[in-house]
């Protein structure tokens, strides 16, 4: 599948915006300390990766009834749905200069992934976090996804990557009272 930027502008991908808010201190200190024992950016972005896969638990896996979106509050509170995450690791990759967007699948509900751009090219991982069944690595080698989706059952890729979050995610995220009532207003198509 080939990507599509939304927009032409790599700077994008590096912006801060209210739900990637990578200037917030507690992104900054997270970004800080997963640097200090890497040698390099491509080290760096799987520290990020496997500390958002890893010690921020999806809260459906959880059973935690909070509702985050913004990046701070993910790592903060260390609970997310996968688009929450996904804005956690945006906002860490991006706190160290590597370009990062946003992109999403349609399983039942829409889920939510990052890709990262190294040497010239996107790659698109999945921090929603690991449970039977549910291997996902950080890879630029080939995709290691939470899933993949089955066209039989109209489920798709979408191709777009997007600098910001997609607004009808955001919306679903900012307005719900807790995770059982986003459960009932989760996106099922972009």
């Amino acid at each position: 599948m080939e990507l599509i930027q939304n927009t032409p502008d790599l700077s994008a991908y590096l912006a801060a915006d209210e739900a990637i808010d990578h200037d917030h201190p507690v992104v900054r200190e997270t970004a800080a300390r997963l640097a200090e024992n890497v040698p390099d950016s491509y080290a760096y972005a799987r520290a990020a990766f496997e500390f958002v896969r890893d010690a921020v638990p999806h809260s459906q896996d959880s059973g935690d009834p909070r509702v985050t979106w913004r990046a701070s509050d993910v790592l903060a509170l260390r609970t997310g749905i996968c688009y929450a995450k996904a804005h956690a690791l945006a906002a860490l990759l991006r706190a160290e200069d590597i370009p990062t967007a946003l992109c999403y699948q349609k399983l039942d509900v829409v889920h939510g992934l990052v890709a990262v751009r190294f040497n010239g090219a996107w790659h698109r991982q999945d921090p929603r976090g690991n449970k039977p069944g549910v291997d996902a690595q950080f890879s630029l080698d080939g995709e290691r996804l939470a899933w993949m989706p089955d066209p039989e059952s109209n489920e798709v890729d979408y191709p777009v990557l997007y600098a910001e979050p997609h607004p009808t995610v955001l919306r679903a995220l900012k307005t719900a009272p807790d995770r059982p009532g986003l459960w009932t207003t989760l996106p099922t198509a972009l």
